[in-house]
């Protein structure tokens, strides 16, 4: 074999002396290190580290609309605290365990850095993708803040040399407690203090040798040496690390030799976290900072963001503690509910719940993620505002007995199978009579109707344009979110405001990333608006909504439900049960069924006994709490009494002076005979006289 290689190395030497292969070969390893330190040095030059630091010691903080904080989005964080807020013991154990050399290297290890990589070929080489260590505790602090877990060169290349970054702009103390803070401990807790309020029910100031031991060597594997389900394990470790103390000067022999006797004694404390108190209006801002405003999630909960929203934490309250109140679910069983509370001029959400139950983060919200047929609340949308901008009126008489529709033969019928001779447009709507309103569509056109649905920001399909669309029919169906928006183009003198929970997100250097402004779009006239206004104040006062009046304001809105299809139909039952309500300040929409419907699973056809008890309550808290702006249009019943009232008014005026007028004839004529006949009498009497001198 010596032999061999002596033989062709004689062979390639002339052309290696003649081709200078050895100086190309340094040339290109010059080369390649030339370019891979400046692309590093690139990367790390051109992210920013400045800010790391409030980035970890920071949660994204959510304040309301008043700027005021209503709660924290820890994700992967604990509670940060100082270096002076942690105790030695811990601190020490983790440098020996982690990264010995940590107070003398600068940011990475060439020797580890070296033994890693060599080890990690030799693994690729036996087809394993097992990686080895080597990184010091400012790199796997950049791995962690800045980059991803994957194990590859690049990878690993960026970390040096952010580490090198992070070195210049951090103390070694800095960097030490932003690790602590950063490490995940097992079982939810993030950051050395939220470990020891977990298993030890103390401070991190307060750890001793042995817990401060057992602490760091659940770094490598928080599963492994979980002390709760593992004890074993994290006993043997927690020894382990206490003979790394020892041989890092930290711990004596005789000390490590008499803690390692000890029990492992640690248990699971349970931590209260109140920061994230308004779950379904966290959620949404989640979703809404994400899908519109293109956050990445780990990001958003872990880079220490202040996000401004609209939120009303009085409204929010109030609802939640409505949803936990069986008293306002008459359904009861696994039904379901949501809520959403928005301010008319701005469109921004004050409150929202998007279910009842255990909240699920990030979980399924029915208020802004689910979508269900709207029923009747579609009706004054896509049929009667129309109307009444194509030249109806709100006493427009309206056919209300059965009849087929269109081409295609549609025949609607009214809930419990009511039929009339036509009635008026604004009593057709209090009733929310289902004939009218296809009628009505049918004759403005169903392309008007599904354009103002469009317009609405409803999201209606091709398939939608029809007459089913008058009383809700929709493939998709809508959230009670849209719903909602559209409902503010009634409230807001006929502009539709956009619905948005946040108004402004800086991040953790408080640098402004996102800052709205209202948006607002025309849909309807001021005139049309107020005749709208004017009908559907009556829904709450003397048609489907009465239920849900609340005592002692005034509301205008609509209600609404769904037919069950199919076999389980009845007259009185429904899966789909609305009530939305509005004054010139808010709009309120509750909507109440069940996430699948069967034929135990349906609701009654009646606000009272489904959605009404919630959106009654809910009135009456959220009202007080806005300003109470005055409607400046009065119901078409009050128009009416009043019209009548002045008839009548009229009527006794005429009548009163036509009394008049005949009591002073009635007196001038008496006044006239009774002078004739007392001139008559007195004649009388003096030719009686005269006779009498005869």
């Amino acid at each position: 074999m010596k032999n061999w290689f002596k033989k062709g190395f004689a062979r390639i030497k002339p052309i290696w002396q003649r081709y200078q292969i050895t100086r190309w070969l340094i040339v290109l390893f010059l080369t390649l290190f030339f370019i891979i330190s400046a692309l590093g040095t690139f990367n790390a030059k051109t992210t920013d580290v400045s800010d790391l630091k409030a980035r970890l010691r920071d949660s994204t903080i959510i304040y309301d609309h008043e700027n005021k904080k209503a709660g924290s989005i820890a994700g992967q964080k604990g509670t940060y605290v100082g270096y002076d807020q942690i105790s030695s013991n811990v601190t020490n154990a983790i440098i020996a365990t982690e990264d010995r050399n940590f107070y003398k290297e600068y940011g990475f290890s060439i020797k580890g850095t070296l033994r890693g990589a060599l080890t990690t070929v030799y693994y690729r080489l036996k087809g394993s993708h097992a990686s080895a260590g080597g990184s010091t505790i400012t790199q796997q602090l950049v791995k962690n803040a800045f980059l991803t877990q994957d194990q590859t060169i690049s990878r690993k290349i960026k970390e040096l040399f952010l580490s090198v970054q992070v070195e210049k702009e951090y103390s070694k103390n800095d960097i030490i407690t932003m690790y602590m803070n950063n490490a995940y401990f097992g079982r939810g807790a993030w950051g050395v203090q939220d470990a020891a309020e977990k298993y030890f029910g103390i401070d991190a100031k307060d750890l001793n040798v042995e817990q401060g031991a057992m602490l760091a060597g659940m770094l490598q594997s928080p599963n492994g040496y979980d002390p709760i389900s593992q004890p074993e394990a994290a006993l043997n470790r927690r020894n382990q690390v206490l003979q790394n103390l020892v041989n890092n000067h930290k711990l004596s022999q005789s000390d490590a030799d008499a803690i390692a006797k000890t029990p492992i004694g640690a248990s699971d404390h349970e931590r209260i976290d109140n920061s994230y108190r308004y779950p379904s209006y966290f959620d949404a801002v989640i979703n809404e900072a994400i899908g519109k405003y293109h956050l990445k999630e780990n990001k958003l909960l872990n880079d220490g963001y202040r996000i401004y929203t609209s939120l009303n934490q009085d409204d929010q309250t109030n609802l939640q503690n409505n949803f936990e109140n069986p008293n306002l679910n008459p359904v009861g069983g696994d039904s379901q509910a949501a809520s959403i509370v928005m301010d008319a001029k701005t469109g921004g959400v004050r409150a929202v719940v998007g279910g009842r139950g255990e909240h699920v983060f990030r979980g399924f919200n029915r208020a802004t993620q689910m979508y269900r047929s709207p029923g009747s609340t579609i009706k004054p949308l896509v049929d009667y505002a129309p109307a009444l901008s194509r030249g109806f009126s709100v006493d427009s008489k309206l056919k209300n007995q059965v009849s087929s529709f269109g081409t295609n033969g549609y025949e609607p019928h009214n809930a419990l199978d009511v039929q009339t001779k036509p009635v008026p447009m604004y009593q057709a709507l209090e009733n929310s009579y289902n004939i009218p309103a296809v009628w009505l569509l049918d004759q403005i056109g169903t392309k008007v109707g599904f354009k103002s649905a469009e317009d609405a920001g409803l999201p209606v399909e091709k398939s939608d344009d029809n007459l089913s669309l008058a009383i809700g029919g929709m493939k998709k169906g809508v959230s009670p979110l849209q719903m909602t928006q559209a409902y503010t183009s009634f409230a807001n003198d006929g502009k539709m405001s956009k619905g948005h929970f946040i108004t402004k997100i800086e991040d953790a250097s408080g640098k402004v990333i996102v800052d709205t402004k209202p948006e607002q779009k025309r849909l309807w006239s001021s005139k049309v608006t107020k005749e709208m206004t004017s009908m559907m104040l009556g829904v709450y006062t003397d048609g489907t909504g009465v239920s849900a009046n609340p005592y002692g304001f005034k509301v205008a809105g609509k209600t609404g439900t769904t037919e069950v299809s199919g076999e389980d139909s009845s007259a009185t039952n429904a899966t789909d049960s609305w009530a939305i309500a509005y004054t010139p300040d808010v709009v309120v929409t509750t909507w109440m069924g069940y996430d699948k419907t069967d034929a135990s699973h349906t609701l009654p056809i009646y606000l009272s006994q489904t959605a009404g008890p919630l959106m009654k309550q809910t009135l009456e808290q959220v009202l007080p709490n806005t300003p109470n702006t005055p409607f400046n249009v009065k119901s078409v019943r009050e128009q009416m009494a009043e019209k009548q009232a002045a008839k009548e008014r009229q009527a006794a005026q005429s009548q009163n002076a036509n009394d008049v007028s005949d009591g002073i004839t009635d007196k001038i004529r008496k006044g006239t005979q009774d002078t004739i006949d007392s001139f008559n009498r007195g004649a009388k009497k003096a030719w009686s006289d005269l006779i009498g001198n005869f």
